[in-house]
Order: structure tokens, then sequence, then C-alpha cells
């Protein structure tokens, strides 16, 4: 298969798993394609995801798409009626970021059973996190000496930590071939930002 046909067949991959999705693909897909404009997709990843907020259940959906310079998040959220609009409504965005500014990819596999784990068996459960710089968390406390009678001000202590995207996807929650998009996705931003970055 020719680097062209490829593209085509990726690129209407994600078009068909943003439509399986079902949640509101019209608006999903345009707003996806808006962000990537003409550039050829290289690699996608389609997550829905239920939460539960006091008394309401809402769903959101993220799409993560990689091209050849760039990474591209969008995420759709649903609203109830509220004082600013009389009817329910969505709210989606984009996000495009170059390669080159993507400071880390972490992938952590949750495994069931590590002493008879066979290599090629899928996880039960994949966590991708990529940082770039845009959102970070700082954790701050007291700082304190060892001495049990010292009551001086030792200033604070914190980590910084950059955590602009986390997305956790499950077997059990989200069926195995999303979990196997998520292991095919990280392998992908993780090679291409190592190509950004020669």
């Amino acid at each position: 298969m020719d680097v062209m046909a490829k593209t085509s067949t990726t690129t209407q991959g994600l078009r068909a798993a943003i439509e399986r999705s079902g949640y509101y693909p019209a608006l999903v897909a345009e707003a996806v394609e808006a962000a990537v404009g003409g550039e050829p997709v290289r690699s996608y990843l389609v997550h829905q995801e239920t939460t539960f907020d006091q008394n309401e259940v809402r769903r959101h959906v993220t799409v993560l798409v990689l091209t050849d310079t760039r990474f591209i998040v969008s995420h759709t959220d649903e609203q109830a009626a509220d004082s600013t609009s009389p009817t329910p409504y969505a709210t989606t965005s984009t996000e495009s970021v170059k390669l080159g500014r993507i400071s880390s990819v972490v992938v952590s596999r949750v495994v069931a059973n590590p002493e008879s784990y066979t290599p090629g068996t899928l996880p039960r459960e994949v966590v991708l996190t990529i940082g770039w710089g845009a959102v970070s968390r700082i954790d701050l406390e007291p700082a304190a000496c060892g001495d049990p009678n010292c009551d001086a001000d030792h200033g604070y202590t914190g980590n910084s930590t950059a955590d602009d995207l986390s997305l956790r996807v499950s077997e059990a929650g989200d069926g195995p071939e999303t979990v196997r998009q998520a292991l095919a996705f990280a392998q992908a931003i993780s090679e291409a930002t190592a190509d950004a970055t020669r």
C-alpha cells in the first residue's frame, strides 16, 4: 500500500471512528477536520467517556490526531440547559501542538497476573499522558526539618508536574479495540516526537 492510499485509509478510519462513537459526530468531525486541514493523518484515537456529576450523567469525547507536523487534541462536552442557555448545548475545542513542543509521552499499562504475562497480551487498561507545557500543576506543602521540637518557618516544598493531557482507556469499559488503538497511538506519537527532536 503506498503512502497516499494509507493516508486516505487512515483519514477515513478517523471519520468512521468518530461516527461510531455516536457522540455528535457531525460537530466533532467538523472541528477535527478543520484543525487537521489538508495534512495527512498518521494516527488517531477517539475516546468517548461518560461521567456522573452529582445527579447528572454527562458525556464527552476526546479525539487525538497525529499528523506529520502536529498533535491535535479535540474535546467536546455536552451541557444541560442553564441560566445562559434555555436549551442543552455542546462545547467543542481543538488545540494544535507542534511535535517539537511535546516534552513527554507517558504510557502506563495495567496487566493482570503479571507472573504469567505473555508478550503481546493486551493490558487491562492503558493511561496515556502527554505533556507539552501548556498546563502545569504545582503541589506545595509546608517544609519541615527532622527536629520534632522545631517551630521555625522552613518555607514550602513541592512538585511541578506537566499534565496537559491524561487519557485512560480500559478493556472492560472501552473494549479491546480501543485499548489496541491507544497503544498504537502512543507508539506513533512517541516515534514522531523522537523524530521531531533530531
